[in-house]
């Protein structure tokens, strides 16, 4: 068995693994690569690979980082299918065909203001393309096991959000594993993630490989920038991923609400990805923490705005008042206009709510960046700053080392470390060879590796 690192190496986007044995290829997440322009510009440059000669895609769960760059394959040829997980289905056929339409705009957008160095900007792909991608996607349960060629595969349970899986590869004696982003043990909405099973070779992320989770309470850090918001009269910003991290602040808003320890202030979600995927969450309760009543409660929340130009009608909401739309690294997306708008204003808080990669807006402004460039324009940042702890889908390196513990490894396990800014790994590669028995490496860019 080989396996190539084509994404998801030194950096936290663009996963992609090229698995062979024998005449059977298969590639594990297909994802964008998304932050530093030197990165995104790797999405424009061709896959290393005969598309012809691929047997199928699996897919460990439906963020774009993971799943982004499936249209992009289908606009090149590919039709073989993409296995993944009922409620990552469900999820990409939300995100992928509003990827799509957001580079789209992006890209009118860049065209109409004469942005950049191209006269006629185009789309990676569009909101068609990324819908006829979805036509491959072939759905397989937890603990389901199925053959791809000559390669046998199921997914488990990781956490994270719904439908996110750790891979596990059997193929010539050996058995591999793909954690996927492995979720907490005592996430806000998720289950914890299931032990993995014994491995020759485990391909760990290591998003929070140098950092810990904060002890703060969310509920209780979220209370009091909202009511801080509201003293000052300004308005609460929050660019949030709409899967996931939208449905946790919608449940702790309405918590707060409900309990009366915020203002029964307007909050919006200016995010119709985010709208529909609340409704998944509902649709696949077994997955998460939440009740019937909470969900609901969860969904009665926000005022929902669909349209462009309901989007735009924020401009003129009475103060205070709280916006949650995507995206949650600031990269793209609605939240770009109301930060244009509102980032002058000493009033407004923005809230980032997770990990924010190299290179984004979002990484920028937690950095302390006087102005940020939005739609070509340097915007000044005169609001305050802030992050939320506690929100983030990912383990920590201990809560990692935890999960490795309550797993059946053994001493004779590999651990390549992948999904980690350089940093990261490099502290998640200190970590696990003082305080565990595996032998651990941090995989490359394009490396091979042969087992």
């Amino acid at each position: 068995m080989r396996i190539t690192f084509l994404g998801g190496t030194e950096t936290v986007t663009g996963s992609k693994y090229l698995v062979e044995s024998g005449a059977t290829r298969i590639l594990v997440d297909c994802g964008l690569f998304q932050g530093y322009k030197r990165l995104r510009e790797r999405n424009w440059q061709p896959l290393p690979l005969d598309l012809n000669q691929l047997d199928g895609i699996v897919l460990t769960h439906a963020h774009l980082d993971h799943s982004g760059y499936i249209p992009r394959l289908s606009q090149q040829g590919y039709r073989k299918p993409v296995f993944t997980h009922p409620a990552t289905k469900a999820l990409c056929g939300i995100l992928l065909p509003d990827s799509g339409r957001i580079q789209e705009e992006d890209a009118r957008f860049h065209a109409r203001h004469r942005l950049g160095k191209h006269a006629f900007p185009q789309p990676l792909y569009d909101r068609a393309a990324a819908g006829r991608s979805l036509e491959l996607f072939k759905p397989v349960e937890f603990g389901e096991i199925f053959s791809i060629g000559s390669i046998k595969l199921h997914l488990q349970a990781a956490g994270h959000i719904l439908g996110a899986g750790s891979l596990i590869v059997e193929a010539e004696g050996k058995r591999v594993g793909f954690s996927g982003d492995v979720g907490r043990p005592d996430d806000v909405l998720m289950n914890p993630p299931d032990p993995l099973p014994d491995l020759d070779l485990l391909l760990l992320e290591s998003t929070y490989g140098n950092r810990r989770h904060a002890e703060t309470d969310p509920l209780d850090q979220l209370a009091t920038i909202v009511n801080e918001t509201v003293g000052k009269g300004g308005a609460l910003l929050i660019p949030s991923f709409a899967v996931g991290r939208a449905q946790a602040l919608q449940h702790l808003l309405a918590t707060l609400k409900q309990t009366g320890r915020i203002a029964d202030l307007p909050v919006y979600l200016d995010s119709p990805m985010a709208v529909s995927v609340a409704d998944i969450y509902c649709r696949y309760s077994a997955q998460h923490r939440l009740s019937h009543d909470q969900c609901h409660h969860m969904c009665e929340l926000a005022t929902y705005t669909r349209g462009v130009e309901e989007s735009k009608a924020l401009a003129g909401q009475r103060f205070p008042h709280i916006i949650i739309a995507g995206s949650g690294m600031a990269t793209g997306g609605r939240i770009l206009h109301h930060l244009k708008r509102l980032l002058r204003d000493h009033r407004t808080l923005v809230l980032f709510t997770g990990y924010q990669a190299g290179g984004t807006r979002g990484a920028k402004m937690l950095s302390g960046a006087e102005s940020v460039k939005i739609h070509g324009e340097w915007v000044p940042v005169k609001a305050r700053i802030e992050v939320i702890h506690g929100l983030s889908g990912h383990a920590d390196y201990v809560e990692i080392q935890h999960w490795l513990a309550r797993s059946q490894l053994t001493e004779n396990t590999a651990i390549k470390l992948v999904h980690g800014e350089p940093e990261s790994l490099e502290a998640m590669r200190d970590h696990l060879r003082r305080t565990t028995r595996y032998g651990v490496e941090v995989a490359s860019y394009q490396s091979i590796l042969s087992l």
